[in-house]
């Protein structure tokens, strides 16, 4: 795929990834959305499936296989022979979207023989969308608005995202305040032995990636189960950025579209 073609799939990714949240905000501002919750116990909203429908409508007609949380998967037997697939999250943070704390995103990549060549992360809350093309080196962040068509500047260097650490000497990782659990703390004890002065940044859904993306946070150490669809956006947005998402026990790169679609234990860095 040629970089003319990435850039008119990651310019549908956004447009179908603007109009998932749009959807997703006209159920989040209800009097009510129904929850129930699938067979992992995890909670399932109007919102996700509405989302997702959205997302397929646009997807579908670019012909590539999808992967999604809210489509049922084809076994690996029919999926292994792929060398290009979409990985979608159709509303990562339902939890989150539940407690309306705003903190969650809708999730669109692109995988190519394993790794994620593209991915779009929009924040329907704030509005903001982040979106990378790996193949240039390139990251991005604007903020949408009440937008009908996509701007014409998704690409302007002025959206480009810059390296940066976060600027005040602290070492910041990703984490919960409350939930911290004992790999974690222990991860956390070797960088302060080592001399850092840690603080903790807490963020919920995919928003964990792009905070490290933007310099606001150092290192994201996930030591706790997540699914493909949760990480390759951001795992893109990172790479893009020249971050690291790695494997925690091999330090290999995350690989997509395995047999199991659960994640390894990871890094950002």
């Amino acid at each position: 795929m040629n970089l003319t073609a990435i850039k008119e799939q990651l310019a549908l990714a956004i447009k179908a990834s603007i109009e998932a949240g749009n959807v997703i905000m006209e159920i989040y501002d209800s009097a009510d959305f129904e929850t129930e919750f699938k067979k992992d116990d995890s909670p399932l909203t109007l919102a996700d499936l509405e989302s997702n429908k959205v997302i397929m409508s646009y997807l579908t007609k670019t012909d590539i296989p999808i992967i999604s949380e809210e489509k049922k998967n084809l076994d690996y037997t029919e999926r292994k022979d792929w060398d290009i697939c979409w990985m979608v999250d159709p509303l990562d943070g339902t939890k989150e979207f539940i407690k309306r704390n705003g903190e969650f995103t809708v999730n669109i990549a692109l995988i190519k023989n394993g790794t994620p060549i593209l991915g779009v992360i929009y924040v329907p809350v704030t509005q903001e969308l982040y979106y990378a093309n790996v193949e240039e080196a390139k990251s991005f962040k604007i903020a949408v608005g009440d937008v009908k068509e996509l701007p014409d500047n998704l690409f302007d260097e002025g959206n480009q995202m810059l390296a940066k650490g976060n600027g005040d000497g602290k070492t910041k990782v990703v984490g919960s305040r409350s939930h911290m659990n004992e790999q974690t703390e222990q991860f956390i004890e070797e960088l302060k032995s080592d001399g850092n002065e840690v603080e903790i940044v807490s963020k919920g859904s995919s928003l964990k990636f792009c905070i490290v993306a933007e310099g606001k946070a150092d290192i994201y150490p996930r030591v706790a189960p997540t699914m493909e669809w949760d990480t390759a956006a951001g795992h893109a947005i990172c790479t893009a950025m020249g971050l690291k998402v790695t494997n925690w026990e091999t330090g290999e790169d995350l690989v997509y579209n395995k047999e199991n679609l659960l994640n390894p234990f990871f890094l950002v860095r």
